[in-house]
Protein backbone atom coordinates (compact mmCIF):
# COMPACT_ATOMS: atom_id res chain seq x y z
CA UNK A 1 0.00 0.00 0.00
CA UNK A 2 1.13 3.52 -0.83
CA UNK A 3 2.10 5.65 2.03
CA UNK A 4 -0.03 8.93 2.69
CA UNK A 5 1.65 11.86 3.84
CA UNK A 6 -0.91 14.09 6.12
CA UNK A 7 1.14 17.17 6.82
CA UNK A 8 -0.58 19.73 4.36
CA UNK A 9 -4.13 18.27 5.42
CA UNK A 10 -3.34 18.17 8.96
CA UNK A 11 -1.44 21.44 9.46
CA UNK A 12 -4.94 22.51 7.93
CA UNK A 13 -7.37 21.40 9.84
CA UNK A 14 -5.53 22.09 13.12
CA UNK A 15 -5.28 26.24 11.58
CA UNK A 16 -9.11 25.85 10.89
CA UNK A 17 -9.84 24.99 14.78
CA UNK A 18 -7.27 27.73 16.10
CA UNK A 19 -9.18 30.21 13.85
CA UNK A 20 -12.58 29.17 15.03
CA UNK A 21 -11.37 29.37 18.84
CA UNK A 22 -10.05 33.00 18.67
CA UNK A 23 -11.02 34.94 21.45
CA UNK A 24 -11.12 32.09 24.24
CA UNK A 25 -9.31 32.38 27.51
CA UNK A 26 -6.12 30.98 28.26
CA UNK A 27 -5.05 27.84 26.36
CA UNK A 28 -8.29 27.45 24.39
CA UNK A 29 -7.02 30.19 21.86
CA UNK A 30 -3.61 28.55 21.49
CA UNK A 31 -3.17 25.07 22.26
CA UNK A 32 -4.81 22.84 19.37
CA UNK A 33 -5.87 20.16 21.93
CA UNK A 34 -7.45 22.53 24.09
CA UNK A 35 -9.25 24.65 21.30
CA UNK A 36 -10.68 21.69 19.63
CA UNK A 37 -12.47 20.64 22.96
CA UNK A 38 -13.68 24.01 23.24
CA UNK A 39 -14.45 24.42 19.66
CA UNK A 40 -16.98 20.78 19.89
CA UNK A 41 -18.02 22.14 23.46
CA UNK A 42 -19.37 25.99 22.24
CA UNK A 43 -20.73 23.94 18.32
CA UNK A 44 -23.09 21.44 21.28
CA UNK A 45 -23.42 24.83 23.15
CA UNK A 46 -24.85 26.36 19.73
CA UNK A 47 -26.71 23.92 18.69
CA UNK A 48 -28.73 23.02 21.93
CA UNK A 49 -29.42 27.08 22.22
CA UNK A 50 -30.65 27.38 18.85
CA UNK A 51 -33.49 25.30 20.09
CA UNK A 52 -34.10 26.86 23.41
CA UNK A 53 -34.14 30.52 21.53
CA UNK A 54 -37.06 29.65 20.05
CA UNK A 55 -38.69 28.05 23.13
CA UNK A 56 -37.39 31.27 25.33
CA UNK A 57 -39.23 33.77 22.51
CA UNK A 58 -42.53 32.09 22.36
CA UNK A 59 -42.04 32.35 26.26
CA UNK A 60 -41.85 35.96 25.70
CA UNK A 61 -44.59 36.73 23.12
CA UNK A 62 -47.25 34.66 25.85
CA UNK A 63 -45.76 36.99 28.53
CA UNK A 64 -46.73 40.15 26.47
CA UNK A 65 -50.11 38.66 25.13
CA UNK A 66 -50.89 38.03 28.68
CA UNK A 67 -49.76 41.15 29.73
CA UNK A 68 -51.44 42.66 27.35
CA UNK A 69 -54.74 40.75 27.17
CA UNK A 70 -55.05 41.09 31.71
CA UNK A 71 -55.17 45.27 30.89
CA UNK A 72 -58.38 44.51 28.88
CA UNK A 73 -59.83 42.21 31.45
CA UNK A 74 -59.08 38.83 29.92
CA UNK A 75 -56.93 35.94 30.89
CA UNK A 76 -54.12 34.80 28.11
CA UNK A 77 -56.37 31.92 27.50
CA UNK A 78 -59.84 33.02 27.32
CA UNK A 79 -58.36 35.70 24.95
CA UNK A 80 -56.54 32.72 23.06
CA UNK A 81 -59.92 31.08 22.42
CA UNK A 82 -61.56 33.94 21.71
CA UNK A 83 -59.36 34.45 18.74
CA UNK A 84 -59.47 31.35 17.46
CA UNK A 85 -63.56 31.25 18.18
CA UNK A 86 -63.18 34.23 16.40
CA UNK A 87 -61.49 33.08 13.41
CA UNK A 88 -59.00 35.62 14.08
CA UNK A 89 -55.63 33.94 12.33
CA UNK A 90 -52.58 35.48 14.06
CA UNK A 91 -49.45 33.60 15.58
CA UNK A 92 -48.15 34.62 18.75
CA UNK A 93 -45.21 36.49 17.30
CA UNK A 94 -47.66 39.09 15.74
CA UNK A 95 -50.21 39.18 18.33
CA UNK A 96 -46.91 40.24 20.88
CA UNK A 97 -45.77 43.11 18.73
CA UNK A 98 -49.25 44.27 18.51
CA UNK A 99 -49.72 44.33 21.72
CA UNK A 100 -46.47 45.91 22.53
CA UNK A 101 -46.21 48.62 19.37
CA UNK A 102 -50.18 49.28 18.87
CA UNK A 103 -52.20 48.71 22.40
CA UNK A 104 -55.31 50.33 20.56
CA UNK A 105 -55.08 47.41 17.79
CA UNK A 106 -55.25 44.85 20.37
CA UNK A 107 -57.72 46.11 22.34
CA UNK A 108 -59.89 45.48 19.29
CA UNK A 109 -58.70 42.13 19.30
CA UNK A 110 -59.67 41.84 22.85
CA UNK A 111 -63.23 43.16 22.06
CA UNK A 112 -63.65 40.35 19.25
CA UNK A 113 -62.15 37.59 21.51
CA UNK A 114 -64.69 38.94 24.29
CA UNK A 115 -67.18 38.62 22.16
CA UNK A 116 -66.33 35.42 20.16
CA UNK A 117 -65.86 33.78 23.49
CA UNK A 118 -69.36 35.20 25.56
CA UNK A 119 -71.40 33.37 22.05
Amino acid sequence: MTRVKRSVHARKKRRATLERAKGYRGEAHSNYKRAKEAVMKADSYAYRDRRNRKRDFRRLWITRINAAARQNGLTYATFMHGMAAAGIELDRKVLADIAVRDPETFRRFADAAREASAA
